[in-house]
């Protein structure tokens, strides 16, 4: 018996990748506040009234949901110094994307980043406060205001950014 190429599970599977990494996928569950471990602070959940830590499914698929990445393919942001320095720099790195090599943690990656501009910057703020505050991270949290200035300085930009531009460009 042959099956339906819409019905196998390689298909399914592949369906849902997708839809997840397009922030796609239908109504997001409620999800229940995990226990903060002693001596650590909660994450922010809402910034702009968005939860940053539903927004963060669009980058899920790559960076996974613990903040490791994948490794030898996607950097983790736990432990990123990108990440939790000048929050200018993962802002600029969310609007036009990355490419070329970076080392996180002492492994070196050299993949691709999309752009992510269709983004609002209420959406990329959640994202990056949830972000900066999550898996031992304990960077500042991320406005849309800052947002906002750092895509009027960057909106000339039309390639992904490599770490040395993005280290060394005016952002603000």
């Amino acid at each position: 018996m042959r099956r339906s190429v819409l019905t196998t599970p390689a298909l399914l599977v592949a369906l849902s990748v997708a839809l997840t990494a397009c922030g796609g996928g239908g109504e997001k569950a409620a999800e229940t506040p995990a226990e903060t471990p002693a001596g650590e602070t909660a994450a922010p959940t809402v910034v702009a009234g968005l939860d940053g830590k539903a927004e963060y499914l669009i980058c899920q698929t790559c960076h996974q949901e613990n903040g490791e990445g994948l490794p030898n393919l996607y950097p983790p942001l736990a432990g990123s110094d990108l990440l939790t320095g000048d929050p200018s720099i993962p802002i600029a790195i969310i609007l036009h994307g990355m490419q070329g090599e970076v080392e996180v943690k002492g492994q070196k990656y050299n993949n691709v980043m999309a752009p992510w501009a269709s983004l609002t910057d209420a959406q990329i703020a959640a994202i990056l406060t949830y972000e900066r505050s999550s898996w031992g991270n304990a960077a500042s949290a991320v406005t849309a205001a800052e947002v906002t200035t750092v895509r009027s300085a960057t909106a000339s930009r039309t390639s992904p950014w490599t770490v040395a531009e993005v280290t060394s460009a005016t952002l603000k």
